[in-house]
């Protein structure tokens, strides 16, 4: 009987036939495990936004460049966002394959923006996850253990938090993905009961401030509501940038496609899900949090404003455990962006089109992971964190290129589906029929109005990093051109795209 379960468990891991033919209609043969279920999809777009990592990294700079009525801008980042997933969602169905925006530019476009839309979705990649895990080591573990943070030792905690990532995703992507599933059910429990706290005894207690909700702080009332000019956003507009940073990364799902059952219609699904689920508790959360603050200047103040609100309503304990779970929740970020770099690594150097693909492009046959794929990408996220560690400005500039960046690849994105979405063929699980022209209005209309946001100079140090990152990728694909030419830099074929753009 123990023999039989044990061979069901290996058969189990053996792709099916079906799976590996849905694979080879796109050139490739199956060499990653499907293991990767609805929720498990789910989880991963779902940590990539984390709610508890956006809002509580990002609402004290509300706070200071819009006052508290700034999180108005929330719910109409969350309608953009979705819009963007819906469309997102309709590509990912159609190529799911790993390399998301990399593969469906190269395919609908052609393979040299497939190329420079992949690297600039590296670069962010490389970027956000050290924007993220340095979040833990120098904002929230200094204010949990009560000591004193530096430049060097917030350094050191954010590079051993990445060493653990690297290790789970090397090693085993079953454990990855249930610590994962387990840190995202914590913050969803947590992030509810939390929220419902809030109200209930803020209310018991006449602490709510209603007048909270339309307060600008100690922001000036001229030009509060202006679109601003040349060279910097108004007040309200950087208001939007809380949203804009926290509902990103939710098509991270779609890089893990040839690991997920059913990918066609379980991926698109779980991101659509990911940014609703995230936008709806998330505003909540800002409500309740923004009652509840009280004087909203002197707690503009605090360097960690929704711990201090916690604290003053729920007390200390409460505080402390909201800590705890906003370091769980953003440790789980941390890991799916991993996962996700090191899934856009494996994928770019399988088409050998990243620098050193004959090594990253390897499969461990013991662990069957993209091993020197996750040491590549750790090995550049330690370089990124090292040249940003000593800077008082690293973190804002790490936000700010983290924010830039998907904006960049979303537009893109969305602008090659307006101009290819008659060619692609439909496969009945997922489509936004008579949907389309609105959703695809609402996801052009709200990425233009995002980009123009980046034009305040605020964000000088994001787009310096923006532009040295496409510099090194730009000269990496020029020498590609110049050894190869144009058709080595041809993808695999795809029989379900090409033969009906052929017709």
């Amino acid at each position: 009987m123990v023999y039989t379960t044990e061979m069901e468990i290996r058969m189990s891991d053996v792709p099916s036939r079906s799976d590996a033919a849905d694979l080879a209609q796109f050139g490739y043969t199956q060499s990653l495990e499907r293991r990767t279920g609805k929720f498990a999809s789910f989880a991963v777009a779902f940590a990539f936004v984390s709610i508890a990592t956006g809002i509580f990294t990002t609402y004290g700079a509300v706070l200071n460049s819009s006052g508290p009525v700034g999180i108005w801008t929330w719910p109409i980042a969350v309608v953009g966002q979705l819009a963007v997933a819906f469309v997102l969602g309709a590509l990912a169905s159609r190529i799911p394959v790993t390399g998301y925006h990399y593969q469906w530019m190269s395919r609908l476009a052609n393979p040299i923006l497939g190329w420079i839309i992949g690297w600039i979705s590296f670069t962010f990649l490389a970027v956000v996850v050290c924007a993220v895990d340095y979040t833990i080591a120098s904002t929230i573990l200094p204010v949990l253990l009560n000591y004193e943070s530096t430049p060097t030792i917030a350094w050191m905690m954010t590079a051993g938090v990445l060493a653990i990532q690297a290790l789970l995703v090397a090693f085993s992507t079953p454990w990855a993905e249930r610590v994962n599933n387990s840190l995202v059910t914590l913050e969803l429990i947590g992030m509810v009961a939390l929220t419902a706290l809030l109200l209930v005894v803020a209310a018991v207690r006449g602490d709510m401030d209603f007048s909270n909700l339309f307060s600008k702080g100690a922001i000036p009332s001229e030009g509060f509501w202006s679109f601003g000019d040349w060279t910097s956003a108004g007040p309200w507009m950087l208001g939007f940038l809380l949203g804009a940073f926290t509902i990103v990364g939710f098509e991270s799902a779609a890089n893990l496609a040839e690991e997920t059952h059913d990918p066609e219609r379980v991926v698109p699904r779980a991101m659509w899900q990911a940014v609703l689920a995230s936008g709806v508790l998330g505003f909540v959360f800002l409500i309740a949090v923004t009652l509840a603050a009280g004087d909203p200047v002197a707690l503009a103040e605090s360097g960690t404003p929704i711990a201090d609100v916690i604290d003053k309503t729920l007390g200390s304990v409460v505080a402390t455990l909201l800590l705890l779970m906003v370091v769980l929740a953003i440790f789980a970020c941390g890991l799916v962006i991993m996962i996700t770099g090191v899934r856009l690594t494996w994928a770019m150097s399988r088409d050998e089109r990243f620098p050193g693909w004959q090594q990253w492009s390897q499969i461990s046959p013991r662990f069957r992971t993209p091993m020197k794929a996750t040491a590549v990408y750790f090995c550049l996220a330690q370089l990124i964190l090292a040249i940003f560690a000593h800077s008082e400005t690293a973190l804002f500039t790490l936000f700010g290129a983290a924010t830039l960046l998907p904006a960049v690849m979303y537009a893109s994105t969305v602008v090659l589906y307006l101009i290819k979405r008659r060619d692609l063929p439909t496969n009945g699980k997922f489509d936004l029929g008579a949907w389309e022209i609105p959703i695809l209005v609402v996801a052009i209309v709200w990425l233009a109005f995002e980009l123009a946001l980046f034009r305040d100079a605020a964000f000088k140090e994001a787009w310096l990093y923006v532009l040295v990152m496409v510099a090194i990728g730009a000269a990496y694909l020029a020498y590609l051109l110049i050894r190869r030419g144009k058709q080595a830099l041809s993808m695999p074929d795809m029989h379900s795209i090409d033969a009906e753009l052929r017709e």
